[in-house]
């Protein structure tokens, strides 16, 4: 049995973001029982040269929407990156489901070889939509999944790797 384009993008996405809302909520009881503000989780970096939490789910979620559109046909959905709270990026994140979700398997099954052109800093990348999605998108939503969940992690929330998993 092959698995359909739908099959390896929107059922991927849907659960690591709800996997990410649970780190949020678990964020959230981390800071209310050390009574300090969540807040001060969305600047969290690894090193001074990454990029914060906020970037981190960001990036991950316009992976998502870009790739579901891209392979549908559809423009990509501009959205503002003005999240400044932990309810922000849930807020974020279940736009990023709820897009995901809205584009009917129809139309992304069969879009295996259609041409995606990314615009990127050195000039265009071309790609088939297959070697888009399991070459470039997979591996960004799942680095910058992990990298927030590390960040938080490593700031004390009690996360595993059930978490991670959804």
């Amino acid at each position: 049995m092959s698995l359909s384009m739908h099959a390896i993008t929107v059922p991927v996405f849907v659960r690591t973001f709800k996997a990410m809302q649970t780190w949020f909520d678990k964020a959230q009881a981390h800071a209310d029982a050390r009574k300090f503000d969540s807040g001060n989780y969305l600047a969290l970096r690894l090193a001074p040269d990454m990029l914060p939490l906020t970037k981190q789910v960001q990036i991950a979620t316009d992976m998502a929407k870009g790739c579901v559109a891209r392979l549908a046909g559809h423009d990509v959905p501009k959205w503002d990156d003005t999240e400044a709270t932990l309810d922000d990026l849930r807020a974020r994140v279940n736009k990023a489901i709820d897009y995901v979700q809205s584009v009917p398997a129809s139309l992304i099954d069969g879009s295996e070889e259609r041409e995606i052109v990314l615009p990127m800093r050195q000039g265009e990348t071309r790609f088939a939509g297959q070697a888009y999605v399991l070459g470039y998108v997979l591996p960004n939503v799942y680095f910058h999944a992990t990298t927030a969940y590390a960040l938080l992690r490593h700031a004390g929330v009690e996360l595993g790797k059930r978490d991670f998993l959804g």
